[in-house]
C-alpha cells in the first residue's frame, strides 16, 4: 500500500497495475474498507481509495461536510490518477453518483447504496433516523476505549462481525483508532458524520438528478442483509424498481452490508464485477 495526499486527503494506492479503481468509503468508514477487494484484483489494476474528510487519517480536514464535498474531493483524486472505474461503498455510492455525474468513468459499481432513499415525514428527526438505522456505528463515535483489544472486541460483538471476523476486519478496526492509551476513541469525526447524513436523508431528489446525468454504465452489487446482519437489505428490491433501466442490479449471495467488502468470497466477487 502507498500513501499519498491530494488536497490534504489521506490516499492508499493497493497494487501497481496500470488500470486504475478509485473507490469511495461509507459514512463511518475509512479507506481500509476496501483493502479485501484490492488484494483480490487482477495484476494489471491498482485500487486507490481515500479517506473521506472528517475519517480516518483525513479527519482534520475542515467542514463544512456534505456529499457535494466529498463528490469534489473524488473528483480530485481523480483528476490525479485517471481511473477507469469508479466505485463506492454505503453513503461512498452516493457520493460516486455525484461524482460521475460530472465526469465520465469507463464504469461505476455502485456497492449496497447510491439509489435514492425514500422521503422522510416532514415531522421526523433525521439525527433519530440516522441513530437508529446504522446503530452502533453511530453509537461508538461518543465512546472511548481503554485500548486497542476493548475497541476490536467492541466490533466482534456487532451483528454485522459475529461469526464473520477476520484479519481484513481487524485491520480495516484498528486503522480507525486515535487518541492516548486509555481514551482511545474513532478516528471518524461525529459532526461530519451527522452533517452526511442529514444530506443524504433529505436530498434524494439531487441523487436522482445526479444518476439520471451520469453517462457510464452503472452497476449496482447489493447485500441480502442489512446493517445488523437483519434478513432485510439496506437496499431493498422496492428502491431498485424505478431505476431498472439505468442499473444493472446482483444480488451478492450470503453477505450483510458490511461482509460484502470484508468476507473473501464477497470481496473477490466485488472485485471481479469492478474489473471485468
Amino acid at each position: 500500500m502507498d500513501i499519498d495526499s491530494v488536497n490534504g486527503l489521506r490516499v492508499a494506492r493497493f497494487g501497481t497495475g496500470e488500470r486504475t479503481i478509485v473507490a469511495v468509503h461509507g459514512i463511518t468508514a475509512s479507506l481500509m474498507a476496501w483493502q479485501a477487494v484490492a488484494r483480490r484484483l487482477p495484476d494489471d489494476w491498482s485500487l486507490v481509495a481515500m479517506d473521506l474528510r472528517g475519517r480516518g487519517h483525513s479527519r482534520d480536514l475542515p467542514g463544512p461536510y456534505g456529499l457535494p464535498r466529498h463528490a469534489q474531493d473524488v473528483l480530485a483524486v481523480a483528476e490525479r490518477y485517471r481511473p477507469e472505474v469508479l466505485t463506492g461503498h454505503s453513503m461512498g455510492a452516493f457520493v460516486a453518483v455525484l461524482a460521475a455525474a460530472e465526469r465520465r468513468f469507463g464504469k461505476v459499481v455502485l456497492v449496497d447504496g447510491g439509489l435514492p432513499l425514500p422521503p422522510l415525514p416532514p415531522e421526523a428527526d433525521v439525527d433519530a433516523v440516522m441513530e437508529q438505522t446504522l446503530g452502533p456505528a453511530v453509537a461508538r463515535l461518543g465512546l472511548t476505549f481503554a485500548d486497542e483489544a476493548a475497541y476490536v472486541d467492541f466490533f466482534k460483538r456487532h451483528p454485522a462481525f459475529a461469526g464473520g471476523w477476520n484479519q481484513d476486519a481487524e485491520d480495516y478496526v484498528t486503522y480507525d483508532l486515535v487518541g492516548p492509551e486509555g481514551a482511545l476513541r474513532s478516528r471518524a469525526v461525529e459532526e461530519a458524520v451527522r452533517q452526511d447524513g442529514r444530506w443524504l436523508r433529505t436530498r434524494g431528489e439531487a441523487i436522482a438528478g445526479a444518476l439520471e446525468r451520469v453517462s457510464a454504465p452503472i452497476t449496482l452489487l447489493r447485500a441480502p442483509r442489512g446493517l445488523l446482519d437483519q434478513p432485510e437489505p439496506f437496499v431493498p428490491d422496492v428502491l431498485v424498481a424505478p431505476w431498472s433501466s439505468r442499473v444493472r442490479d446482483e444480488m451478492v449471495d450470503d453477505c450483510n452490508h458490511y461482509t460484502i467488502l470484508l468476507d473473501p468470497r464477497c470481496a473477490a466477487l466485488v472485485a471481479d464485477r469492478l474489473t471485468a
